[in-house]
């Protein structure tokens, strides 16, 4: 990647993207009718009977192209509005549910943690990704950005499905 293609890779800033609008960013252009039908999927409503409307702010930029969650994380963990960023990866468009990368945004450093009052939570990190299919991005978004949920309620979710995807609840 050259020095202008990293420049590229920037978010719109939050007053550019509604709150409640899930931020998916594409990093893998090589196959498009996996892409169109993720898109597809991320633009259906959702809720228990699809009463919510579909929010979301998708990055289709070649900047993005091989883009790793460390190099986007990079970028997302300046966003102070934004909680979790899923990535459109190789692995989604090769995966038969199109399984999208959810990444949190919120990650503490355990070199920066005083041992004696954070020692468990050194000791053991809370996970920082886990997989996702289209349609629960929107379900996910909104109960972090509301609070009702934490990351580790998700991910503990997706991690007991046997192939290690959450889908709506």
């Amino acid at each position: 990647m050259t020095p202008a293609e990293s420049r590229d890779r920037t978010l719109p800033e939050g007053a550019e993207r509604d709150t409640f609008a899930a931020l998916v960013i594409r990093t893998d252009f090589a196959d498009d009718a996996s892409w169109k039908t993720v898109i597809e999927e991320l633009q259906r409503p959702w809720g228990p009977s699809g009463e919510f409307p579909a929010h979301v702010h998708v990055i289709d930029a070649p900047a993005w192209s091989g883009a790793t969650a460390e190099q986007v994380l990079a970028v997302a963990g300046d966003d102070d509005h934004l909680s979790v960023v899923f990535l459109a990866d190789r692995h989604t468009m090769e995966s038969p549910v199109r399984a999208l990368l959810a990444l949190t945004t919120f990650w503490e450093d355990e070199e920066d943690l005083d041992p004696v009052y954070y020692q468990e939570l050194a000791a053991s990190p809370g996970p920082r990704e886990f997989r996702t299919v289209p349609t629960a991005v929107h379900e996910i978004h909104a109960n972090l950005t509301l609070g009702n949920m934490d990351f580790a309620e998700f991910a503990e979710a997706a991690s007991a499905t046997p192939d290690q995807v959450l889908r709506p609840v």
